[in-house]
């Protein structure tokens, strides 16, 4: 009996043992756990952990979690250009890129990014809730902007982008990433990523396998000063390269843009993302590799840290053939795992800002306001003569025609979420009161609807008081290549012609043998040539693709509500004759910067309801040393009985300009609210950098002379 109780006790002392050994084993926390050690730290204690096949799993977009670690499951892809994109969720969609640099606002499109940046971290902190973080767009790295530079008006993408100025395509781009972004010290609110690096804006069907050239004047003067003023100003945590080649390399493979400029030159410190697939390219388009093993291992030696496809599966197998070490795909898993450290995904939720944030900020009040304001502010008032517009009270019947008046798929762009509400011109106009609204599309955009007798189309609408024809095209028709295109006028996602299409002339030639007033609406991601409304008609409102709230910001302009205060931030060109081939990248003769034709509307256009004018411009000195900041002054008069939202625009020009410079260039922008008849003194401010001169061998040099 006494041994028995010997035996009990010891097997009771044994097992308190073990249990008071494991618990103090589960209080030591892996260094990767800590949050007091810096994220490096962590970082490097965390690799130092996992085998070749776990860091490289971690390497592609779809990167599986492991549990022994508790890495967990993510998926890199995610959008929101304009709004968070495909998600499953009802968000706020904002205006197209292209709006919204029509804006011409980097203060207010900060404030959107704000929004579209909590929508994200509420879809990211719902999706974690149900388990599916792993599905494409749950996540927080956003592969947005778009700041190429929108060169040749038939590119497909250009409506992501936001437009043909480098100036105008930095500020919007800091305002985008920074607002994404957040401010904390240590963790991201989400992550902005910079595309597509570098010399990519089509032509879109030949991207895979294009190989684009361009001078060392133009690769430093147009196509990479935004990607540089983002890393610098905005501390943009990723880039995406491009699918095509740059000068005989594809670009996420390139010694110059990536290993040179990118690295060593910039000092660049986040992770660079292949555009989806580009690395397959590498084997199939640009046939510069033989084998995935070769093709992978050079993109990750190149600086290419996550692929988007499934390329780098072959990167085990490429460190055993000796193309790469396991210590050279370290350098490039680390860039990955602290952006994800530093979107607190190894953390406590107590411990990250931003994983507090709401499912209930979706379409919350306060991001539909912004979402109409925005909206408002992009659209660009072309013409009204005979002061159309606002409309009088005497107008009680309107026709409303076209193929866009009530197409909710033209106005959310691409790359879009979907919203509860989609509001329409023809759902704002019924809504108006007092007015009586007689609605048909007569067209689709190239060809007539089946039974419309075109002879005998103007007969129905003899009584109405006005005519509004909403036509231009659609993100269907323009876009990515294998998401747009199909029908005459459009390839593979591009343009082979900026004219409007034919038949939508021809239908507001007939209804202006009426004598009504009629109104042109266009709806397009781009410039369009439509010569014969610029000359015979009273009213053309440039609207792109605006978003959940079209349609009420229309009526607002229409209506008077809202002065148009919109600026065209690309330049409308007269006929396909006045551009170069769209495969020369060359800049010659391209954008308002190099043109020297005429034009139909020029960069930085667009008219309000009255007048403003400017007087007393002056500087603070007349001669300065090419080291020093110049402060430009002008007196800007509000002479109209209507509050303006005046976008004040400094441009330079170097007298003494060689050829190969731009004649002149935007450098400055200040948006000025003035009540009727009200003057303000505005001030704009020329940095050194501003005056800086790009020269033909590429080099950046500050030039003495008169500007």
């Amino acid at each position: 009996m006494l041994e028995m109780n010997n035996r009990y006790f010891t097997k009771v002392l044994l097992f308190g043992m073990i249990i008071i050994t494991t618990s103090l084993q589960a209080q030591v926390i892996p260094p990767y756990l800590n949050t007091d050690l810096s994220i490096d730290e962590r970082v490097n204690d965390l690799v130092s952990r996992m085998t070749l096949e776990e860091k490289v799993s971690q390497m592609t977009h779809t990167s599986r979690g492991i549990n022994r670690l508790g890495i967990p499951d993510y998926n890199w892809w995610n959008e929101c250009l304009h709004g968070v994109a495909r998600s499953t969720e009802k968000v706020t969609v904002f205006p197209q890129p292209i709006g919204l640099a029509a804006s011409f606002n980097p203060e207010e499109l900060f404030k959107s990014a704000e929004m579209i940046s909590d929508e994200g971290r509420a879809v990211y902190n719902a999706s974690v809730k149900k388990g599916n973080t792993l599905n494409r767009y749950t996540g927080l790295t956003f592969w947005t902007p778009n700041v190429n530079i929108f060169r040749d008006p038939r590119w497909g993408r250009g409506h992501e982008t936001y437009g043909e100025d480098p100036y105008l395509t930095s500020e919007m781009g800091i305002s985008m990433v920074k607002g994404l972004q957040g401010n904390d010290s240590t963790y991201l609110k989400v992550s902005a990523c910079a595309k597509h690096f570098a010399v990519h804006s089509g032509p879109e069907p030949l991207r895979h396998e294009f190989n684009a050239t361009a001078s060392d004047h133009d690769l430093r003067d147009t196509y990479l000063p935004a990607f540089y003023r983002l890393i610098k100003e905005a501390d943009v945590s990723g880039i995406m390269c491009a699918y095509n080649s740059f000068n005989g390399q594809p670009c996420c493979g390139s010694n110059l843009l990536l290993r040179k400029i990118l690295l060593h030159d910039w000092k660049f410190e986040g992770y660079v993302t292949s555009d989806c697939w580009a690395i397959t390219d590498f084997l199939y388009g640009h046939k510069t590799h033989t084998d995935s093993i070769s093709a992978s291992s050079d993109a990750v030696l190149h600086g290419t840290d996550l692929e988007c496809g499934d390329t780098y599966r072959s990167l085990p197998a490429a460190v055993n053939a000796g193309l790469i070490t396991e210590e050279q795909i370290d350098i490039s898993l680390k860039k990955l795992l602290k952006i994800r450290f530093r979107l607190g995904m190894f953390d406590p939720s107590c411990k990250v800002p931003y994983s507090n944030i709401p499912y209930e900020v979706l379409e919350s009040r306060e991001h539909q306001e912004q979402a109409l304001k925005m909206a408002r502010q992009s659209m660009v008032l072309l013409k009204n003569e005979k002061k159309v517009l606002p409309l009088s009270s005497k107008i009680k019947k309107i026709a409303l025609i076209g193929p866009n008046a009530d197409n909710r798929i033209t106005q959310l762009g691409n790359y879009n979420g979907i919203p509860s509400r989609n509001i329409t011109l023809l759902e704002a106009l019924r809504s108006e009161k007092g007015i009586e609204v007689i609605y048909d599309s007569v067209s689709d955009f190239v060809k007539l609807n089946e039974g419309v007798d075109l002879e005998r189309l103007a007969d129905k609408y003899k009584d109405v008081d006005l005519i509004i024809y909403v036509g231009g095209i659609s993100p269907i028709l323009e876009g990515e290549e294998g998401d747009a295109g199909g029908l005459e006028g459009f390839v593979g996602g591009d343009r082979t012609t900026i004219a409007l299409p034919a038949i939508q002339t021809e239908v507001m030639k007939r209804l202006n043998l009426l004598g009504k007033p009629l109104i042109f609406i266009c709806m397009s991601g781009g410039a369009m040539s439509f010569n014969w409304e610029a000359e015979n008609l009273p009213v053309i409102i440039q609207a792109w693709y605006g978003g959940q709230s079209t349609g009420t910001a229309l009526a607002d302009i229409l209506f008077g509500r809202y002065n148009p205060s919109g600026k065209l931030p690309v330049t409308f060109y007269h006929s396909d004759a006045d551009l170069p081939p769209i495969k020369d990248y060359s800049m010659s003769n391209r954008t308002y910067r190099y043109f020297g034709g005429d034009v139909l509307y020029p960069f930085g256009y667009g008219l309000h309801y009255g007048e403003t004018n400017y007087d007393g411009m002056s500087v603070d000195k007349a001669e300065s040393d090419v080291n020093e900041s110049v402060e430009v002054f002008v007196n800007v008069t509000n002479d109209s009985r209507y509050t303006v939202n005046e976008i004040v625009q400094l441009y330079i020009r170097h007298v003494d300009a060689a050829e190969y410079e731009p004649g002149y260039q935007l450098k400055g922008i200040e948006v000025v609210k003035l009540e009727p008849y009200e003057t303000k003194k505005v001030k704009l401010t020329l940095s050194p950098r501003d005056f800086a001169v790009i020269e033909e061998d590429g080099s950046c040099v500050a030039v003495p002379g008169i500007y």
